[in-house]
């Protein structure tokens, strides 16, 4: 069985592009393509393609009026891109505890850490499950604070019976190598708002003025481009615009992303049935109204009240044949950028007085420690069969 990724229409659309007179988003309209296909799959009235799930943070904090001094929520449990599109806004991060079951932001302490100064709400979909949204958008609405919904991990996940990244403001999404859509290099913003999505276009096509909600090309109207009258920049923007390449593959696999979702949750599912025979593993907790789209399989583990650490357990896992099991990024403000305050030569007389110290979110600096991320990541369920039955060796191995 072929067991590439790339199973449907990825390299006829390639070669379609490479056929094609132009390769650029400015001009083509692979992208466009996606944009519309993606937001109609994902039921929002805009899409808008970027080169990466960072791009798409940093364009929806500035469409929201992000800024120096401001403040921005995110949970403690996430990557450190969060953080950093906030620090390239001028912004200061804020970090609010999770729960310690979904491993997602904790709505009570996410009200405790609201001030004056809060600008933007950052949720992010850990592994592929929505937080609790409905809390987190009664808060949003008592302050009128935006919501950006981060879905890196969360492609067709579903909260409540309704799609994620519905909800907020804006919603993120990633098409980096590891994701159920990816094209190696990639990202996709959602809105319901024309403003936003004007905004982040903008933003991310070197604010061009011809730019608009629903059109990424600049050079439409060749006989206005090109005459030495036109002005073209309204905005100062970025250059994050998503290659007619990486589109065309995206598109591809916007085609199958229902069974690309449905694999990863059948391949968790799989591993779940073998964790949940030992007293040693607790997944995490998908409540009942929730629907996970497993972009990975989190796992506390607990086998170090026997004596078996955390590295011995993944090294016997190896041994037997075992995929690599993932430990959870930092917490991070525990990061070494942020402990040795590099972050503060962006905005010196903002981030002057900023430290974050240990402790500050202790629910997630504890489950970080435990995390075992397996992945789901299988074209394959009899692959995902074999390394589930190696798991099963494994923790019989060590009697856990």
């Amino acid at each position: 069985m072929n067991k590439s990724k790339y199973l449907g229409n990825e390299l006829k659309y390639i070669t379609k592009v490479l056929n094609s007179e132009s390769w650029s988003a400015t001009e083509g309209s692979w992208t466009g393509r996606l944009e519309q296909e993606f937001a109609k799959k994902f039921d929002c009235k805009h899409g808008v393609a970027f080169n990466s799930g960072t791009s798409t943070m940093h364009a929806a904090l500035l469409a929201l009026g992000v800024g120096p001094g401001d403040e921005v929520i995110s949970p403690a449990l996430t990557v450190i891109m969060n953080t950093s599109t906030t620090i390239h806004t001028g912004a200061i991060p804020v970090y609010v505890d999770i729960d310690p079951d979904t491993f997602n932001i904790d709505p009570e302490d996410l009200e405790r850490k609201i001030t004056s100064k809060t600008k933007a709400i950052m949720t992010v979909a850990v592994y592929g499950l929505t937080p609790d949204m409905d809390k987190i958008i009664l808060t949003a609405n008592k302050y009128k604070i935006p919501i950006i919904e981060d879905n890196a991990e969360c492609f067709l996940g579903y909260y409540k019976g309704r799609l994620a990244g519905t909800f907020g403001d804006i919603a993120s999404y990633s098409f980096e190598n590891s994701k159920h859509l990816s094209c190696g290099e990639g990202g996709m913003i959602t809105t319901n708002n024309s403003a936003y999505a004007t905004r982040c276009r903008k933003f991310g096509g070197h604010g061009f003025i011809n730019l608009t909600s629903d059109e990424g090309r600049v050079k439409l109207q060749k006989n206005i481009f090109q005459n030495p009258n036109f002005k073209r920049h309204n905005e100062i923007g970025w250059n994050y615009r998503l290659p007619e390449f990486n589109a065309a593959i995206a598109l591809a696999q916007l085609e199958r992303i229902d069974n690309l979702v449905k694999l990863r949750q059948d391949s968790a599912k799989i591993f779940i049935d073998v964790i949940t025979e030992s007293n040693y593993f607790t997944p995490q907790f998908t409540p009942e109204d929730y629907t996970n789209s497993y972009w990975a399989l989190g796992v506390k583990y607990y086998g170090d009240r026997l004596g078996v650490s955390w590295e011995d357990f993944r090294e016997k896992y190896i041994e037997l044949g075992g995929d690599g099991i993932y430990g959870a990024w930092s917490v991070p403000y525990l990061e070494p950028v942020m402990q040795e305050r590099k972050f503060v030569k962006f905005y010196p007389e903002i981030y002057k007085d900023i430290m974050y110290k240990k402790g500050l979110c202790p629910v997630a600096e504890e489950v970080q420690k435990r995390l075992m991320v397996f992945k789901t990541n299988y074209r394959d369920l009899s692959v995902a069969k074999s390394k589930a039955n190696i798991l099963q060796q494994t923790i019989k191995y060590f009697g856990l």
